[in-house]
């Protein structure tokens, strides 16, 4: 059977990317592979984590393409050049446009440090989601993988890992262990299943 051929959207340190890797490379992920990384950001370390992984990366900023329509553009013509059959999002600061989303309907997830509905929508993203939650005085919290579409943080939920809140938790700790005990769990295990299902669909359509 084909793999699915994966492209991870990045904006920063790439752990989220980290974590699909060794996933990969100790066949949790077998089938799925990681074709291309995408930036908007020059000097993201995690091109640096692609690079020393042997994937190919790019590096496409709005500010480059003059705008989001062309920003867009070039996105899809980088993941078209590299058959592209799934787009995971991981720590990819750039809110997509329908137009964009819509090309790939199930065929780009995302992770988001919280149990979604709870936390999650336009403007919540990395530290913020943690300390409203602690704000809110939560007991559990955790991550959330789901379908993307043109309502942030509003596809189909895949899957989810609860995290208990401590009670001297800061957001950074907060956001150490999501990652740890949810993000990095459940990514990995939904780019497999996702990437598993694609597999098949491609195989029985043949």
């Amino acid at each position: 059977m084909l793999k699915t051929r994966i492209a991870v959207l990045v904006s920063g340190g790439g752990t989220n990317l980290q974590a699909i890797i060794d996933a990969q490379r100790a066949g949790q992920i077998k089938s799925g592979s990681i074709e291309l990384v995408i930036s908007n950001k020059a000097g993201a370390y995690a091109l640096e984590r692609a690079a020393n992984a042997g994937i190919e990366t790019s590096v496409i900023t709005r500010k480059e393409c003059g705008g989001q329509e062309n920003f867009e553009k070039e996105i899809i013509r980088t993941l078209e050049e590299h058959d592209i059959d799934l787009i995971v999002l991981a720590g990819f600061l750039s809110i997509l446009s329908g137009d964009f989303t819509s090309r790939y309907p199930e065929r780009i997830i995302n992770v988001h440090p919280s149990l979604i509905p709870s936390f999650c929508g336009k403007g919540y993203y990395g530290l913020k989601v943690h300390e409203e939650a602690l704000k809110y005085g939560v007991k559990v919290t955790g991550a959330t993988v789901h379908f993307v579409n043109e309502i942030p943080d509003g596809g189909r939920i895949i899957a989810q890992k609860a995290v208990y809140i401590l009670p001297d938790d800061t957001p950074e700790t907060l956001q150490r262990r999501v990652m740890e005990q949810a993000e990095w769990v459940i990514l990995p295990e939904a780019v497999e299943t996702v990437s598993a299902e694609i597999a098949l669909a491609r195989q029985e359509s043949q």
